[in-house]
């Protein structure tokens, strides 16, 4: 775990909405094409939890993408994720909408990118966080920046971070430790 920023806890404490990047968070940010030319995308697990656990706890989640993927649209309704924007080519409108129509403060938003397209959300949200891999400007720009690669645990890392911050991780995992 790298926390760029001093305050980065601070920061975490207040997310009410946490907003994750697909391509490069919650996979590797390889493009694999199939046979009829259908994109295919490859999910870690222990992401998915650390999603489910932020929502468990009252935590809002949302995928916010610039590609459009029937892959991420069956992954988030698995995961039972409300919010799932794609298609979106103004990520920083995008969000900005989201959090005003759930009436969530900008800082008490969080948003997980690893691509300069996300700059502009991560500049203006409250808790900026970015995957090991991520370019180096955005972990620059990030708050946290994680010790796992997008795709490989970093979201699921991002979220126990914000889960310990709030003082909220030890009751979300004591259902499993039992």
């Amino acid at each position: 775990m790298s926390e760029h920023a001093s305050g980065a806890r601070e920061r975490a404490k207040r997310v009410r909405l946490m907003l994750f990047d697909v391509d490069g968070v919650l996979t590797d940010g390889r493009l694999w094409y199939g046979p009829a030319g259908e994109a295919l995308k490859v999910f870690h697990v222990l992401d998915g939890h650390g999603l489910k656990l932020l929502m468990q706890t009252g935590t809002a989640v949302a995928l916010l993408s610039g590609r459009s993927s029937p892959a991420v649209s069956a992954r988030a309704g698995e995961l039972g994720i409300a919010h799932v924007l794609q298609g979106i080519d103004d990520k920083r409108a995008a969000f900005e909408a989201l959090a005003a129509g759930l009436r969530i403060p900008a800082d008490e938003t969080g948003f997980m990118g690893d691509e300069v397209i996300d700059l502009p959300v991560m500049r203006r949200c409250g808790f900026a966080c970015a995957p090991a891999q991520a370019h180096e400007r955005v972990r620059a720009c990030a708050h946290y920046v994680t010790r796992a690669p997008g795709g490989g645990g970093a979201a699921r890392e991002a979220c126990e971070y914000l889960l310990s911050a709030q003082g909220r991780l030890e009751a979300a995992l004591a259902p499993y430790l039992a």
